[in-house]
């Protein structure tokens, strides 16, 4: 077989098939190459997650379940999709040998021994596409180089290269593009928030359209270390977020992050760019250290952005709450002085908030009391992203509908279950020192600034759809992004005293 060549068999829910489905994927296995314990291994892991199928198979009168058979670097990747009832193993109780010699139970042994079967295991539910369960298992001797311990435990952590190398850093090219989507799978497993990183072809394309300027770091001998990048999200935009930024595990303590950042500040650019943007996680702190270290300063805090489940392999902890994020800017041409709308009440955090980024603007109040709409009708902007269940909302121009159509974009992602929505709001608009309030009545409250945004210089809102939060988790390094923090949960509306 090919490198990422799948193969994939559908099959009756039915017990007496399970002998055939395990006889597949061994011989799929087998033809990658896997031999001895490690085929034994594959078959009790495909014969408890099959099993899994056919107990909690769905009411359909002829139920199927597909198994997807794919090569992967080092190794094999089986994907067990299916239309049974939805599925939260973070619910299902955790076995433990010694209490089950006590008292006889089962509960969780299936899962137990897949996990201990297999080198990687994860769940997702698809929603109205069912669910599906993947298994990854490398060949022997392939284990070592494609997962990284989880905890890194100090300089002489094996595989860990502890004298500093000779290497360059530059652009991408096009045939590095398969080690940035392995070195990405190698940081976050399948977790990633945007997968255009998993499909090498499209950061190629990316790159050539100047949709994404990417940076590498490669030794002497051209062997990939890790990678940064800028996007552009939009088409108009003028500022571009610093992303996709994953240094293999083998090289980290060689400064190759702090050299692609400065590569990537530097590098001559083919379109405007007026500023860079980061999201750094608050469930550890070395994210906000390192944007702090680029002068890439605190702006916002937008609460849970991103599911729990996202993985860091080299940082230590479980996800228990969906993760927030701390929302930094810097400036790369000289600051232009605007004239901005900012509401009366939100205007000591917002001056405070510029200050950081080094801006100085004029706060303005509208000459006329009026509220009176130069249109009938708002020009809107939306975007989701259904792997992170977060949702943006740019008011491009206000409307006299304005309010019905917030209210009906809000309602359409609920309707769709986004956890986390953000509305920005043109503080170079008058209508934006009036129409705040009433958008917080709606139940957004206060997350930040985004200077020289897509619709110029924009108060973020964000709103909570049925999230539990916990404010107490979510770590934060600069002054400024702690008292951000304290301003934004006095105004949450989802906290009840």
């Amino acid at each position: 077989m090919q490198l990422n060549e799948s193969i994939k068999m559908t099959f009756p829910n039915k017990l007496n098939y399970s002998f055939i489905v395990q006889s597949f994927v061994r011989e799929i296995a087998k033809m990658i190459g896997f031999t001895g314990d490690s085929l034994e291994q594959i078959d009790i892991a495909i014969e408890e997650s099959v099993s899994n199928v056919m107990v909690h198979a769905n009411d359909e009168e002829n139920p199927t379940f597909d198994i997807i058979c794919e090569k992967i670097a080092g190794g094999i990747k089986i994907t067990l999709k299916e239309m049974g009832i939805p599925f939260d193993p973070e619910h299902i109780k955790k076995f433990e040998i010694s209490k089950a010699l006590d008292d006889m139970s089962t509960s969780g042994l299936g899962i137990y021994l897949i996990q201990k079967m297999m080198d990687d295991l994860s769940f997702r539910n698809l929603g109205p596409q069912g669910k599906e369960t993947v298994m990854i298992k490398y060949l022997p001797g392939a284990n070592n180089q494609m997962n990284e311990p989880e905890t890194i435990t100090g300089d002489n952590t094996p595989g860990i290269i502890t004298e500093k190398i000779a290497y360059d850093v530059r652009g991408l090219e096009e045939f590095e593009a398969i080690e940035v989507s392995r070195c990405a799978y190698k940081t976050h497993g399948y977790t990633f928030f945007d997968d255009h990183i998993y499909y090498p072809e499209r950061l190629v394309n990316m790159n050539q359209t100047s949709e994404m300027i990417s940076a590498v770091a490669v030794t002497k001998d051209n062997v990939f270390m890790g990678h940064a990048a800028l996007l552009y999200q939009y088409h108009e935009d003028k500022i571009a977020e610093l992303t996709f930024v994953f240094v293999n595990v083998e090289y980290r303590g060689q400064g190759a992050l702090n050299r692609l950042v400065d590569y990537l500040f530097n590098v001559p650019k083919k379109r405007e760019l007026r500023g860079i943007y980061a999201y750094a996680v608050t469930n550890h702190i070395f994210t906000q250290k390192s944007m702090i270290k680029y002068q890439i300063n605190d702006c916002g805090i937008l609460l849970a952005t991103s599911p729990g489940s996202w993985k860091f392999k080299g940082i230590s902890g479980e996800g228990t709450q969906r993760i927030s994020v701390a929302l930094g800017f810097k400036y790369m041409m000289p600051v232009v002085s605007y004239n901005l709308f900012v509401p009366e009440h939100h205007k000591e955090m917002v001056y405070k908030l510029y200050q950081n980024l080094g801006a100085t603007h004029q706060f303005m109040v509208p000459e006329h009391a009026s509220r009176e709409f130069d249109n009938p009708v708002s020009t809107i902007s939306s975007g989701v992203n259904e792997l992170e269940s977060c949702a943006e909302i740019f008011i491009v121009s206000y409307g006299a509908d304005v309010r019905q159509q917030i209210r009906k974009t809000l309602r359409s992602f609920c309707v769709q279950h986004i956890a986390s929505i953000n509305l920005f709001l043109k503080l170079q608009d008058p209508m934006t020192y009036w129409l705040t309030a009433e958008f917080e009545k709606m139940g957004f409250f206060f997350a930040g600034i985004l200077p020289e945004s897509s619709i110029g210089d924009a108060l973020v809102l964000q709103y909570l759809n049925n999230v539990s939060l916990d404010y107490d988790k979510i770590l934060l390094v600069s002054d400024v992004a702690k008292e951000l923090l304290t301003y934004i949960k006095a105004l949450d509306p989802n906290i009840i005293d």
